[in-house]
């Protein structure tokens, strides 16, 4: 443990690791001078992001693709699980950001939740934590991309090659993402959740218009699927327990943009507000879509409403899936760009190894996507698994340890103390449970659906978005 008149060495390229708190508000170090992006710095701003931007940033970052997978998740659970699922997750999630944000403002040398967990495990937990990190948001990535390329398969009716639209696809989320601030993605990101709600608003009204599913047979008896209670297997409700909790977690997205907000202490504010419209968003939208297509729900959900209205609301939440994309592509590019760059003056100037540094960075993880995509041709399977290997730790269960690291003392505390220190132990398991579940659970469905034919193979130019038979 350092003492408070120990030197901090800025000159390694590893992240420093504070360990005593209290000895640097002590001494002579302040939070300020310990956060990693430097105000006034001369050359790139980074810390222009206020608490109202970061409400922008904060919604478009959870209204992405989550919206678009909810309903059809519904049908395993019905609407009463489904909606406890979603109110539930959306309310957990919201103190776990809390919880994290908190433990990152206490240590505010930290850029995302790969430096707190190298204060809890050093570092061997903070680059294990630093490669699921990249992973998981290669992942969402890979599924926005996806998105994109169902998109452009329905509004072209097929009209190339599906591998094609998915590099389109990536070309597009790499344009973006390298935007080099978050302050100055909040007008396209503002752009893209309008597009995005305009897109499912089309597909709501036009499904509450049908007699029947567009999916469903348009002559003859048929068997909506509406349950007000499911009753799934254990592999089909941990996979849609999977799919509405990704929606929600915003803890690993947000600490980056905490990071680069004037007032890192405002972004509760932020996260209250968000979580409060999001958790309506979703209840709304996924209920009425499910309450009308039953087990006919298309996954995304924009496809749910006939060929039409499919092209419809594709045309106009396309900008939202390249938006999504784009900064799912950022996070894990933005680490990466820290990472190689921190405490050097190349960091925050225009210099040849900056520029050059960000866009390789932005380059190599769309790629990267651009592949996984490919390899996890269905929408909804890529939302479980990502959700259960990468998501459910650092959503959940790191941020109940990042807890109990600084409130060491409620263990041995007085009885109510204990109780609560009992609560973020219990919030761990929960976490671990939906860990080796929610992994065993998608894996077997992604693995019965290849055996029986109803996937695509790797890198097929086979149509994604059943607007046409190939």
């Amino acid at each position: 443990m350092a003492a408070p008149s120990e030197k901090i060495d800025f000159s390694s390229k590893q992240e420093p690791i504070l360990r005593d708190v209290s000895s640097l508000k002590q001494g002579s170090i302040s939070d300020d001078d310990r956060e990693v992006f430097k105000a006034n710095a001369n050359g790139v701003e980074y810390r222009t992001v206020t608490w109202q931007r970061a409400i922008v940033i904060f919604i478009k970052t959870q209204v992405a693709t989550g919206v678009l997978g909810i309903p059809s998740a519904l049908y395993n659970l019905g609407a009463v699980g489904g909606g406890i699922c979603i109110v539930g997750f959306q309310a957990l999630n919201l103190y776990t950001t809390i919880l994290a944000g908190n433990f990152r403002n206490n240590h505010p040398e930290c850029h995302t939740i790969v430096d707190m967990a190298g204060i809890l495990w050093g570092p061997i937990g903070r680059e294990f934590v630093g490669v699921m990190f990249v992973i998981a948001f290669i992942f969402v990535t890979s599924g926005s991309i996806l998105a994109i390329s169902i998109g452009l398969n329905a509004l072209s009716n097929h009209g190339a090659c599906s591998v094609a639209f998915t590099f389109v696809g990536t070309i597009l989320t790499i344009m973006f993402s390298c935007i080099r601030t978050w302050g100055k993605m909040t007008w396209p990101l503002s752009i893209g959740f309008i597009s995005v709600m305009a897109g499912v608003m089309v597909v709501v009204i036009g499904v509450t218009t049908k007699s029947r599913p567009a999916a469903a047979p348009q002559t003859g008896p048929y068997e909506l699927g509406f349950y007000a209670i499911a009753h799934p297997t254990f592999t089909a409700g941990i996979t849609a327990a999977c799919s509405i909790m990704i929606s929600s977690c915003g803890c690993p997205g947000y600490i980056p943009v905490i990071a680069e907000m004037k007032r890192p202490q405002d972004f509760k504010k932020a996260a209250i507000i968000v979580a409060a419209l999001v958790g309506a968003i979703y209840l709304s939208f996924s209920m009425v879509l499910y309450r009308w297509c039953g087990q006919w729900i298309a996954s995304p959900s924009l496809g749910s409403a006939g060929p039409l209205l499919k092209k419809v609301a594709y045309g106009i939440a396309l900008p939202s899936l390249v938006v999504s994309a784009g900064i799912f592509n950022h996070t894990s590019s933005k680490y990466l760009f820290v990472r190689f760059l921190r405490n050097s003056k190349h960091l925050q100037s225009n210099s040849m190894v900056h520029w050059s540094t960000w866009i390789g960075c932005n380059a190599g993880v769309g790629i990267l996507a651009f592949i996984l995509a490919e390899a996890i041709p269905v929408f909804n399977y890529i939302l479980s698994l990502e959700a259960a290997l990468f998501f459910a730790p650092m959503s959940l269960l790191f941020p109940a340890c990042f807890w109990m690291y600084d409130h060491k003392e409620y263990r041995t505390g007085t009885g109510k103390q204990k109780l609560i220190y009992g609560g973020h132990v219990f919030l761990a398991l929960i976490a671990s449970f939906l860990v080796v579940g929610g992994t065993y659970g998608t894996i077997t469905q992604i693995k019965a659906s290849y055996d029986a034919g109803q996937l695509s193979r790797v890198f097929s130019c086979a149509d994604n978005s059943n607007t046409v038979g190939v």
